[in-house]
């Protein structure tokens, strides 16, 4: 735990008062861009607003349950490499950017929503909307219904600016190099898969299966974290959600690949603290992004991709 961003990262509590988040997320960029990838971790932000906390009908413990703890500071060696990493400072239980915009609960708000907000999703239903009703295995987050103006603050303040922020970003290695590749940063409970599936992955692969990212680009990175010692699946069980799908386009020469990490790996999943695995995946990943920034642009540069 001498690692400085780590550190820092792990510090970053509840705070005292009442948080406005500006910025809403971080934008490491590197002294120069050298490669065409994107790294986006939307669900490691741990900046707990008081009010938050305080009207949740769980402690700040239970909160970080759905958080992707310090998936950003494992990805950070990929800014001295060359591209650019943006993360979220609020945290996923106070609003999902994996999300469309408006896909809410109406039964967690006083008020009507607007007209246009999604209701009837399937992750509405499961209480997993933009903002979410639920964090761990179905626990309840608010004692009480949230004014509607509270969903349309928080989407118009955070969601919408971070999201721009990414836009920008892809639009940026696009222009630069002809063609994009995001990586979604994620993490998985080391519970995702259950006891009567054969394999259990170190990492998943999602590509919305073949849709969202041209085939040979995910062959080459899943190939590169194979290399280092690490167990990869493909789409089971997590084949990437809104940002991959609306960001991917391989037609456009936008490629969007969401990868999951194992959190047992790196941190300790009861008291959320990182473990001595921290370092080491922290190398592999990053020597696995720097042969994989090399291994697909060949192909993209020729135009053997815009053939497929």
């Amino acid at each position: 735990m001498d690692n400085p961003a780590l550190l820092d990262h792990a510090s970053r509590m509840p705070a005292d008062d009442p948080v406005l988040f500006d910025p809403p997320c971080e934008v490491h960029r590197p002294p120069q861009v050298t490669l065409p990838l994107v790294f986006s971790s939307p669900h490691s932000g741990n900046v707990y607003p008081f009010a938050f906390v305080h009207q949740s009908r769980l402690d700040a413990q239970a909160l970080r349950r759905s958080e992707d703890a310090f998936v950003d500071a494992l990805f950070r060696p990929v800014v001295s490499m060359g591209a650019p990493l943006i993360a979220a400072r609020f945290p996923r239980a106070y609003l999902d950017l994996n999300r469309e915009p408006y896909e809410l609960d109406p039964q967690m708000f006083e008020g009507r929503l607007p007209p246009f907000a999604n209701t009837r999703s399937m992750r509405v239903a499961g209480g997993l909307g933009t903002i979410p009703r639920v964090v761990g295995e179905a626990q309840e987050i608010y004692a009480r219904r949230l004014p509607a103006a509270e969903a349309t603050r928080r989407v118009e303040t955070l969601y919408k600016p971070y999201h721009a922020a990414l836009r920008r970003l892809i639009d940026q290695a696009h222009a630069e190099f002809g063609f994009a590749i995001l990586i979604d940063c994620h993490s998985m409970p080391s519970t995702s898969f259950g006891r009567d599936e054969p394999a259990r992955a170190d990492v998943v692969l999602g590509d919305r299966f073949g849709t969202s990212c041209s085939g040979l680009i995910t062959d080459a990175l899943e190939q590169e974290l194979r290399a280092r010692g690490l167990t990869v699946l493909r789409n089971k069980p997590y084949a990437g959600g809104f940002i991959t799908e609306h960001y991917g386009r391989p037609g456009r020469d936008r490629h969007a690949i969401q990868i999951e990490v194992n959190r047992a790996l790196y941190m300790d999943e009861r008291t959320l603290a990182p473990h001595d695995g921290f370092g080491r995946l922290a190398g592999i990943l990053s020597d696995a992004m720097r042969a994989f920034g090399e291994a697909p642009l060949a192909y993209l540069a020729s135009g053997r991709l815009a053939a497929e």
